[in-house]
Parts: C-alpha cells; sequence; structure tokens
C-alpha cells in the first residue's frame, strides 16, 4: 500500500473506444486500452505574445492551456533506485524509464564534463527486486563488479562493469521462475561471500520465507545459498563490521511493521563463517517501545544507528558494545530516518574531516522540511549547512565530496555533487549530476509553488498539515467571481509522507487552472511517532476526517470552490477516497487507483509484509465491516474512477471489480480501467499518460463545468454516457 503515485502507467490489449461506443446498449464494461501515443500540436504563438503584453487571458479554471502536457508528465519523470560509489570514486545511479516499460537501468556517471552518462545494464536485464513487493537494496557494487537482482527471474548475477563484453553471470540457482528474491546485499571480503536478505516463496507464495543468506564467491559453480540467519518474520539492513569479525541486522515480526516495533541485533562470527553469539542491542525491552533502522559501523568498528526510543522521534544513537549500552549521539524533535517501506535507506553517512574528526553527514525531516547538516559525535554538536533542496533522502560518500538524492519546490528528484570543506562546516560546491526531469526548468514559469497548510482536526486542539499548490499560469486567469476546483490527493501508505518538491502531475492540475492539495493527515511520518500513531485502530476514521477537515478548511478560507471538491489517492489512499466517498458527503467525485474496497479481503489476499498490517490499523472483525466501502455501497452519492493493474499483487484487481460492478448496478457514474502488464504502481509511460488524462477527463465532464483544452478521448461512463 505504500505507493500512492496519482497518474502511472500500463500496455493493455484493445484500442480506445469510438466515440459511437458511448450510445452503444452495451453496459458493464471493464475496458482495457492500448495507449494513443497521438499528442495533438498546440499554438503556443499566441498565448506567448498574450503573456509578452502582461495581459492575461480570461478564461474558467480548469480550462487553461498548458505545455505540462500528460506526455510531458509521463515521458519526464524517471524513478530512482538508490545510489552507490564504487572504490576509484565513480557515481553509479539506477534509474526506472517510464519510455521502456519501467526497466529498471544501472547508470554510470560521466567521467568528463560533457560526456554522456553510461548503460551498465544490457537491455535484457532489468535491475529490480520485488523483495516485500516494495524492492530496493537491488544492487551493490563490489571492486570492478556489480552484483544486481534481475526483474524477470529475481535471480542475483554478477557482472564486470568495465568491460563491453561482460555478460551477467547467474549467482542464485534457477527456480524456474521469480519464487526467490533477495535485496539489500553487503560484500563479506573476509570471507569471500556475499551476505543479503532472502525472501523464499516456494512453499508459500502468500507466507514466504525471509532469511539473512550468504552466496560463496569462491565456488564456480551456483550453489543454495547458505542460511546465516532465520527465525523471525522479517530482516533487513545485513551490515558487516570492516574488520570482519560482526554483523549487524534488523529483524521484526507479525504484527508488527518495522516502524511500529522492531529490534536491532549483532552477531559474533566463528571461524567458519556462521554466528556463533548473538546480543540484542535494541527493541528487546518489552517496556521500551521502539523502532531501530539504519545501523552502520563506523572503520573503528563502533556501530551506530537510529531509533525511536522515549522521545518518539527517529534520532542517531550509538551502541557502547562494552557495556551492551545505547546513549544518544544527539536529540532533536526530528525524524533522521523514515519507514522501511523499501530496502536500502541512507539517511546519514560517517565522515573524516581533515582533522580526523568523528562527523556524522546527516538529514531530518521537521516542519514539513529536510534540513541538512553535519554531526560531531564526540561533542554533540550539528551544525546545518545551506542546500538548494528541501528534501533529502540518501547521503553516500564520494571522493572528497557527498553525493545527495534530493528536491524542492523548483527542484525534481536529484543527484546533487555536494562539496564541503577540509573541516567539513561549509558547502563550498553543488551540482546536480542527475535529474529525474532534466527538461522540467523550461516550464518553471508554470510552476505552481507549494503552500504548508496547518488546519485543524476534528479533535478539539489537535491539527493536521497539508501542502496547497494555487491555481497557476502566466497566460491564463479566471474571472474574479469564480473559485477553482480542487483535487485533493491522499497518500499511500498510509505510513507515509507527502513532501512539498516539484512533481509534474501536480503541475499538469493546476497549470489548467486546479488547486491541488496534497494531505499529510494523521498516521503520516515525518512529525513523530505520536503523530504517526494517531491512525492505529481508526483507519478510514481519522484519514477519512483529515481529508474532509482540509478540503473543508480550504472552502472557507475561499481558496477553493465547495461545490467542486474532488479526492483523488492510490493504494491506501485509494482505501481512503473510497471511504471518504462512502462515508462523508464532502467530495463531489473521487478517482481510485489500486485502492482497496473489502479490508476483510485485503488482508486475506495480500502479500506477507502486509498481512497482519491492517490488525493494528484497524481493529476487530466488526471494524473491518464497518469501514469497508464495498459493504456500504447504499451510501456512495457520487461519481468514481477506478483504474487498476492486473498483476498487482499487493491490492488484487477483484477489489476494483468489486466495486465497481457494486456501483454500476446502484446506478452511479462509474468507470473501471484494468492495465494488463501493471503491478502495484504503475511503471510504463503510456499507462501514465493515460491514467492522468481521463482522471482529468472524468472530473471535468462530471463536476468541473468546462471544457478541457486537451483533446482527449475520453472512456466510457457506466450509467452517465
Amino acid at each position: 500500500m505504500a505507493l500512492s503515485a496519482i497518474a502511472t502507467l500500463a500496455l493493455t490489449r484493445y484500442p480506445i473506444w469510438p466515440s459511437s461506443y458511448f450510445s452503444s446498449p452495451f453496459s458493464h464494461n471493464i475496458t482495457r486500452f492500448l495507449v494513443n501515443r497521438h499528442t495533438p500540436k498546440q499554438s503556443w504563438k499566441t498565448m506567448a505574445s498574450a503573456s509578452s503584453t502582461h495581459d492575461k487571458v480570461t478564461a474558467p479554471y480548469g480550462s487553461w492551456k498548458s505545455p505540462i502536457t500528460a506526455d510531458v508528465v509521463s515521458g519526464a519523470e524517471k524513478r530512482l533506485g538508490g545510489t552507490a560509489v564504487d572504490e576509484l570514486g565513480r557515481l553509479f545511479w539506477l534509474e526506472s524509464r517510464p519510455a521502456e516499460s519501467g526497466r529498471s537501468v544501472l547508470v554510470k556517471a560521466p567521467e568528463k564534463p560533457g560526456d554522456e552518462p553510461v548503460d551498465i545494464t544490457p537491455k535484457e536485464f532489468s535491475v529490480r527486486t520485488v523483495t516485500q513487493e516494495y524492492g530496493g537494496g537491488a544492487f551493490k557494487i563490489v571492486g570492478d563488479t556489480v552484483i544486481f537482482s534481475n526483474y524477470k527471474d529475481q535471480r542475483l548475477y554478477k557482472q564486470l562493469i568495465e568491460s563491453r563484453d561482460s555478460f551477467p553471470l547467474p549467482l542464485t540457482p534457477d527456480y524456474g521462475g521469480p519464487l526467490v528474491s533477495y535485496a539489500d546485499g553487503e560484500f563479506d571480503s573476509h570471507f569471500n561471500r556475499y551476505v543479503t536478505v532472502r525472501e523464499d516463496g516456494r512453499e508459500d507464495h502468500l507466507n514466504s520465507t525471509t532469511t539473512i543468506v550468504s552466496i560463496d564467491l569462491n565456488d564456480q559453480n551456483i550453489q543454495e545459498p547458505e542460511v546465516l540467519i532465520g527465525g523471525n518474520d522479517f530482516y533487513a539492513f545485513p551490515r558487516l563490521d570492516p574488520k570482519g569479525g560482526r554483523i549487524a541486522w534488523i529483524e521484526w515480526g507479525h504484527p508488527n511493521m518495522p516502524w511500529d516495533k522492531s529490534e536491532l541485533w549483532v552477531g559474533y562470527f566463528s571461524e567458519n563463517g556462521h554466528i556463533c553469539k548473538r546480543i540484542c542491542v535494541a527493541g528487546g525491552d518489552p517496556a521500551l517501545v521502539e523502532s531501530p533502522t539504519e545501523p552502520k559501523w563506523s572503520s573503528k568498528g563502533e556501530l551506530l544507528f537510529i531509533t525511536d526510543r522515549r522521545s518518539g522521534f527517529w534520532n542517531i544513537y550509538k551502541w557502547i558494545e562494552s557495556d551492551n549500552k545505547v546513549l544518544p549521539v544527539y536529540s532533536l524533535d526530528a525524524e533522521f530516518s523514515r519507514p522501511l517501506w523499501v530496502f536500502g535507506l541512507n539517511s546519514y553517512q560517517l565522515l573524516q574531516s581533515h582533522e580526523q574528526k568523528s562527523l556524522i553527514a546527516c538529514t531530518y525531516r521537521q516542519n514539513g522540511r529536510s534540513s541538512f547538516g553535519i554531526l560531531d559525535d564526540v561533542h554533540s554538536t550539528l551544525s546545518l549547512l545551506d542546500l538548494p533542496f528541501t528534501d533529502i533522502n540518501n547521503i553516500i560518500s564520494g571522493l572528497h565530496c557527498l553525493y545527495i538524492e534530493g528536491a524542492s519546490a523548483v527542484h525534481p528528484l536529484s543527484i546533487a555533487k555536494v562539496t564541503l570543506d577540509d573541516h567539513k562546516s561549509k558547502v563550498i560546491g553543488f551540482e546536480i549530476i542527475w535529474s529525474s526531469s532534466p527538461d522540467s526548468s523550461k516550464y518553471k514559469s508554470y510552476y505552481s509553488l507549494p503552500e504548508l497548510v496547518e488546519f485543524p482536526t476534528e479533535v478539539p486542539g489537535q491539527n493536521a498539515y497539508a501542502y496547497f499548490y494555487p491555481p497557476t499560469n502566466p497566460i491564463y486567469q479566471a474571472s474574479q467571481e469564480e473559485k477553482p476546483p480542487l483535487l485533493l490527493r491522499s497518500h499511500g501508505g498510509p505510513t507515509a509522507e507527502t513532501r512539498g518538491v516539484l512533481n509534474l502531475t501536480y503541475q499538469y492540475w493546476t497549470s489548467r487552472g486546479w488547486a491541488v492539495v496534497d494531505v499529510n493527515y494523521g498516521g503520516s511520518t515525518g512529525y513523530g511517532r505520536e503523530y504517526r500513531e494517531r491512525l492505529l485502530g481508526s483507519w478510514g476514521i481519522v484519514d477519512v476526517n483529515d481529508c474532509c477537515s482540509c478540503a473543508t478548511f480550504l472552502v472557507n478560507k475561499g481558496k477553493v470552490d465547495g461545490e467542486r471538491l474532488c479526492i483523488v489517492g492510490g493504494s491506501a489512499g485509494g482505501y481512503t477516497t473510497l471511504a471518504a466517498l462512502a462515508f462523508r458527503e464532502t467530495f463531489k467525485a473521487g478517482a481510485s487507483l489500486y485502492g482497496i474496497a473489502d479490508l476483510t479481503l485485503m488482508r486475506a489476499e495480500t502479500h506477507k509484509f502486509e498481512s497482519h498490517y491492517l490488525d493494528n490499523l484497524v481493529g476487530n472483525e466488526d471494524d473491518y465491516f464497518q469501514r469497508s466501502p464495498i459493504n456500504f455501497v447504499n451510501k456512495f452519492s457520487c461519481p468514481i474512477l477506478l483504474l487498476q493493474g492486473l498483476e498487482d499483487k499487493v491490492v488484487p484487481p477483484n477489489q476494483a471489480r468489486k466495486i465497481y460492478h457494486a456501483l454500476t448496478e446502484k446506478g452511479l457514474p462509474v468507470a473501471l480501467v484494468e492495465f494488463e502488464g501493471e503491478q502495484h504502481g504503475f511503471r510504463k509511460a503510456e499507462t501514465i499518460k493515460f491514467a492522468l488524462e481521463q482522471q482529468m477527463m472524468f472530473f471535468a465532464r462530471l463536476v468541473g463545468h468546462f471544457k478541457v483544452a486537451d483533446e482527449i478521448t475520453p472512456i466510457r461512463i457506466d450509467n452517465f454516457d
């Protein structure tokens, strides 16, 4: 449920329905499409002329023309799957390409200015793991070799980086299909082996076995990996002491998610490489609820990690091995990490200064913004440094520099090379090396900048947060009497955080005259454990109430039109969307992308990682029934668009079909589009484009009261067309 994109990707097998189909007697359609790639040309000369005279064209909200088309959105935004630096200091990154059906490619940064990046991954391969469905940690660079997970068969392969004739060679057995997957690996130089998390679904795909295993790199023959650590439900972050004697890892078990309660362990290797002794460093005290994460060994053999003990905020700590004690390195009411939805998080990096001080480059979230700083763990001082990014994810060390993944309201997700002075006290260089949308700056005059909104919830004295994006277009304005329609986005997870950064999907809406608001309802991360736990036992209540309260707040402030409120969400956000439409009357229409309609069915059919997630979020059996929108179809009263991938294992397609058939029978305007080849979260450019355009058309036709400027062939809407 973690993925939460509003618009995403798919390829299907039938052409778009012709306009004559709208008068067809056939109904109860579940539509499948081969996406039309044609985009009509638009004349920008007239618009540019109007802009140059400073006389804006007056036109209804929603009808404005914009160069930020669905093609721009679907084709521009690449996804980042991790970064790495080899022993020579060369930067590598993993990018997912919508234009190549979402294929993930490992890329080497250019060595000279003006050179092009070099693809490392052969066209026959895609670097991606589906461990815990959401993956992450899909590759590791070791010397002149990369070890990676191949998406199609989920086997691990090794490949020489420099040799163009080097073809990837398998390291793990062939089980006849993607039954076993691997993630978050580390090279063990002491025993010449690869240590990694393995998820084994050979016996039971829905209840796979997760362990930490080792793969012998000495043996030229492919062998079954050896289990080093097992017995619990989940494992992450196997991290090896550089001296070769110890391994740290995180583990947790049902019904907890890793951000609810987890444990940090250290194991000691025997002479033959087995674990001969283990110690629970954090999370083992039943009187102390905490969720340790991101363990990391220093070059001196000290273990640092992040946990949220006592304060409820993820802060950096250090383990004192001699006394088996845990001490805070620095305390702040801020989040120095984020929930472990994907493997491979790297929120801080250990450094050495010119004076050989022990320093930590770190980032934290506070009040809806990321800060970057250098922490002196000896003196417990944190020096903040200025960066153009307001959102920072991962940090890795290069040669005399750092590589930081970040974004801002005007920067799309990017990798920046950050150079510090010798004392690590000042940024002396900042250079964008990679951008998810390298051409996005040409649309800067159309950008709507997010405004952080704090609004009252239904609980007296309790507030929640959102990012509001007002309609923005240098060419157009609306009449003073009109208020814009609102698209409210409910993020996925639900344990996740929306961030106020450049998102071309939002700009697609705002540049056409929509207002967009992205809500961090109670249960979101970034605001500490107490805020995160507002949702425990209250999913379908707190999130729904907060989304409705936010929309009402904006109406009362005169920001939006109360008669044109729409809600959209993906995955868990799709559930919040459906629940808001079933149990409240705030919104006039909604779109659910791979959303949940039946909580009981979700619990029974979803994958292992989230199979008990709902236990803490929902409650007893009656709560499951009472909060499932499918059981209260009679309460729906407005149009709904359903978009679903047919290969979704997190929220199976029958969820969307079930709600579709029920709403069709009730007589409400409804449409269901199913995308072949798409999973949980769309990845293909053609699907992203199609889904985005159809949401725009659906809302425009049913609640917008305006004509969309783009030439888009609408899908058939049952009980409407």
